[in-house]
C-alpha cells in the first residue's frame, strides 16, 4: 500500500465515524465519509492530473467536522465566520497529524495544509481547485435539498458568494448539473448579479 492509500484509508476510516447520516440515492452514509469521497471525485474532475497534495486535501478537507458543532458558538454572522476558521485549522490539524504519522515529509504535509486553509485563494491554482470542487459538491448533493427553506433573497445571496468563490472553469461545470426549474433561477439570477 502507498503512503497515499494509506493515508486515504486513515482519512476515510475516520470520517466513517461521523454520527450524523447523508441519505443519498436510497442508502445512507456517514455524513463526512461520503462528502469527503464526492470531494475527491470533483478534484479529480476539474483536475486530472492533481497532485499528492491536493489529493490528500480533498479526502481530509473537512475531516472530523462533525467534532465542532456550529451550536457551540454564538448566533450570528462573527459567530458563524469564527466556527468556520476554528474548524479549517482543526482539519488542518488532524491532517498534519495522520500524515506525520505515516511519515509524510514537512513539506508536503505543509502543502496539505495549505490547501485545507485555503490560503492564497483565486492565485493558487490548487486552492482554486479546491474551492470550485467544494462549491460544486454542495451544489450537486446539498443544493436542492437546501433553497426549499429559505427565501429567494437569501438564497440567492448564497449563491452570488459560492459562484464568486468559483472561477470560470468551476461555472462550466457547475451549469452542467441538474436542477429543479427553481434551483436553475436562483442560480441564473445569482449569476446576473455577477455579470
Amino acid at each position: 500500500m502507498t503512503p497515499l492509500d494509506l493515508a486515504f484509508q486513515r482519512f476515510d476510516t475516520y470520517n466513517q465515524n461521523d454520527p450524523n447520516v447523508f441519505h443519498w440515492a436510497g442508502k445512507d452514509y456517514p455524513q463526512e465519509y461520503f462528502f469527503a469521497i464526492q470531494l475527491y471525485e470533483w478534484v479529480l474532475k476539474l483536475e486530472p492530473s492533481a497532485s499528492e497534495a491536493l489529493l490528500l486535501a480533498s479526502r481530509s478537507q473537512h475531516i472530523g467536522r462533525w467534532e465542532i458543532a456550529r451550536e457551540t458558538y454564538p448566533e450570528g454572522r462573527v459567530g458563524y465566520l469564527t466556527w468556520r476558521k476554528d474548524l479549517s485549522l482543526f482539519h488542518a490539524k488532524k491532517a498534519n497529524e495522520i500524515l506525520s504519522e505515516i511519515g509524510y515529509e514537512k513539506e508536503a504535509i505543509a502543502d496539505v495544509e495549505r490547501i485545507i486553509l485555503k490560503q492564497k485563494i483565486k492565485a493558487d491554482h490548487e486552492v482554486q481547485t479546491m474551492e470550485n470542487a467544494l462549491c460544486l459538491v454542495f451544489l450537486q448533493f446539498q443544493y436542492e435539498a437546501f433553497h426549499p427553506k429559505h427565501s429567494a433573497e437569501k438564497v440567492i445571496n448564497i449563491l452570488k458568494k459560492s459562484l464568486l468563490k468559483m472561477d470560470a472553469h468551476g461555472h462550466q461545470f457547475a451549469l452542467q448539473l441538474s436542477y429543479s426549474p427553481e434551483g436553475l433561477a436562483y442560480i441564473q439570477e445569482a449569476l446576473k448579479l455577477l455579470a
